[in-house]
């Protein structure tokens, strides 16, 4: 069974394609539903993917397929015959609009990651963020607020969103997000001394950190950063 609120977003998205439309934006779900946060679409979205009714196509930003409906929807209304070319005024910015949103990439973002002392281990909370495909390659990916000045001669800042590729393994000399004694974690540079995993910062105010290796897990390794100027 879905809830209310699934079936009006599964009931919306589908309307939206059978229009000729595109997959309406989490903004556009979140006013259409009324809800306060887009991180509840999410939700929503993975409800749905999970029960089988929608399924995300890959390496597609706010690309969405319709599985199946909800049961007793009134499937009747017919769909816009293929062979009629409608005038729209604004088909052209539309058309834009689709280009644009097929260079995009909905990634989500995990919260802020310490480039200073260690903050307890993140957590998704639902939020996404959009990057440029270009920005990306076949990887799994995630995004991460930066908080503190550690790695800023490595050219991070406080406040960036830097873009991790999700993975367990590294290089000597990579940027990682290091997990350390499951606890906590941060973005540092990684170097490899016999038994022991050194966490390096880019700041000379910082102190170099070692643990015994089996107390460090990389969670990904830096792959891009985006900056907003204020």
């Amino acid at each position: 069974m879905l809830t209310q609120k699934q079936k009006d977003l599964l009931i919306f998205i589908h309307e939206r394609l059978q229009s000729g439309d595109i997959v309406p934006s989490f903004e556009e779900m979140k006013d259409h539903l009324g809800l306060k946060s887009k991180s509840g679409i999410h939700r929503l979205i993975t409800a749905l993917v999970e029960r089988g009714f929608l399924e995300r196509l890959p390496h597609r930003a706010r690309a969405l397929e319709v599985k199946k409906l909800p049961e007793g929807y009134n499937t009747s209304t017919p769909a816009v015959p293929q062979n009629i070319i409608q005038i729209e005024p604004k088909r052209q910015e539309r058309a834009a609009q689709h280009d644009y949103d097929r260079s995009i990439e909905s990634i989500p973002l995990c919260g802020k990651i310490a480039a200073g002392s260690p903050i307890e281990a993140i957590q998704h909370d639902g939020d996404m963020v959009d990057i440029p495909a270009s920005m990306l390659g076949n990887a799994e990916y995630y995004a991460l607020t930066v908080e503190g000045d550690s790695m800023i001669n490595a050219g991070i800042h406080d406040d960036d969103v830097v873009i991790i590729e999700k993975t367990n393994t590294a290089r000597d000399g990579d940027i990682i997000v290091a997990l350390v004694d499951g606890e906590e974690v941060t973005l540092k540079r990684l170097k490899r001394d016999g038994n022991m995993v050194i966490l390096i910062p880019e700041n000379p105010q910082h102190d170099v950190r070692a643990f015994e290796a089996h107390r460090v897990q990389v969670q990904g390794k830096l792959a891009s950063l985006m900056r907003t100027y204020h």
